[in-house]
């Protein structure tokens, strides 16, 4: 078994002292932005009682069981610890919790459905298991070009290519690209997954393979630009791959759309008097600092009524479907579900539609909102099918 020697963050896990913090958004409003501490309501789950377990099990006090995993692995990795801790490790409180992650998937000790999610991405190349020949049936119809030096590959990402919800997505941003006159390219079937819930989930090993992989054949084709679909796709290719020998400029498509809209090239439609609020992703929030994209291209729909949810930006509640969450659902089966708290709130403010950027918050919101039975009252859309209604 292996200890606390082995664990990277051995000087600096054992400094937490439960202050509480990581469960609070900016504002102090609610003592549950923690999406796992607001599902279970249990301290084990916030994220200062994981860290103390993970102590507790690297030095033997505690022993590995199911349910110790389950708390590790309900980690959505959403960063809102990280802005809340007042500690100077603050930065590293994400990193800990994947680190022992990492332990576990060495010691062969992970849920089922982890190891269900990373065996699929091994095999098939994307987290469903489903056929890797089947990864271009999204771009049926649109007349794409493979990628052959254009001036952009978009990287469409295994939920956008696989998920039924989340082609709608992924086929929106296509069209509005097309439209706007931009050059890109596509890789269709040759697509393979990012790697970013690989990494999230401590499969050190096999997000090198993955890496690895797509620099190489980013890197034969003369790939210099990346526009994503995904922000964890974003967030992977920007953060992690530079130490893989990777580097490439990497934009999520509401940067290039609000980049068209400035210039020009992107008029957003009409739509006189709909309300609609906007759920920021994690991985392009608080892992990436862009709040003001997603706002800008929502602002050229012609007539709407933005509003803000009362936890926004760096204070906004995960979805719940970070860290492969949206696959194993650790957090889901309860109306206390992140996501479905989140659906309560797009309707506390009365929204006609609630906008996402992300096809995981896409499809973990559209089931809330119909869990909740708000599906005659809020639309979920994805930013893109905003300005490319379907």
């Amino acid at each position: 078994m292996m200890g606390l020697e082995e664990y990277k963050y051995k000087d600096l896990i054992h400094r937490c002292f439960r202050c509480g913090y990581c469960k609070f958004p900016t504002d102090w409003s609610d003592v549950t932005n923690c999406p796992a501490y607001a599902r279970f309501r249990m301290e084990s789950y916030s994220n200062g009682g994981r860290l103390w377990l993970i102590y507790a099990w690297l030095t033997g006090e505690i022993q590995w069981s199911e349910n110790l995993s389950k708390i590790l692995y309900s980690c959505t990795s959403c960063k809102n610890c990280v802005e809340k801790c007042p500690l100077s490790f603050n930065d590293d409180i994400v990193n800990m919790v994947v680190a022992a992650k990492s332990q576990m998937v060495e010691t062969g000790k992970v849920p089922p459905l982890v190891r269900k999610f990373l065996q699929n991405v091994q095999v098939q190349g994307n987290p469903y298991g489903i056929d890797a020949n089947k990864r271009a049936d999204w771009m049926n119809g649109l007349e794409l070009q493979p990628y052959q030096g254009q001036d952009y590959l978009y990287y469409v990402g295994c939920e956008g290519a696989y998920d039924t919800r989340a082609q709608g997505a992924a086929r929106a941003t296509a069209r509005v690209l097309q439209d706007a006159g931009v050059s890109f390219g596509v890789l269709g079937v040759d697509e393979c997954c990012d790697g970013n819930e690989v990494d999230m989930l401590g499969e050190e090993a096999l997000l090198e393979d993955l890496a690895t992989k797509n620099i190489d054949q980013f890197s034969k084709r003369g790939v210099k630009n990346i526009v994503t679909l995904s922000p964890h796709a974003y967030n992977v290719f920007k953060n992690k791959y530079p130490a893989f020998g990777g580097h490439f400029n990497v934009l999520h498509y509401t940067q290039v759309f609000a980049d068209l809209i400035k210039t020009g090239k992107l008029k957003g439609p009409e739509q006189q008097g709909v309300r609609i609020t906007f759920h920021d992703p994690c991985f392009l929030g608080r892992w990436n600092g862009e709040y003001n994209a997603p706002r800008k291209v929502i602002g050229a729909v012609k007539g709407a009524n933005f509003t803000e949810m009362e936890r926004n930006k760096k204070g906004a509640l995960c979805c719940g479907g970070g860290a492969g969450n949206f696959f194993t659902d650790f957090l889901g089966g309860s109306g206390e579900s992140p996501a479905r708290i989140r659906a309560r709130e797009a309707g506390d403010v009365k929204a006609d539609i609630l906008a996402v950027a992300c096809p995981n918050c896409l499809t973990m919101l559209d089931d809330a909102v119909k869990a909740e039975g708000l599906d005659n009252r809020i639309k979920v859309m994805d930013i893109s099918e905003l300005l490319c209604p379907a």
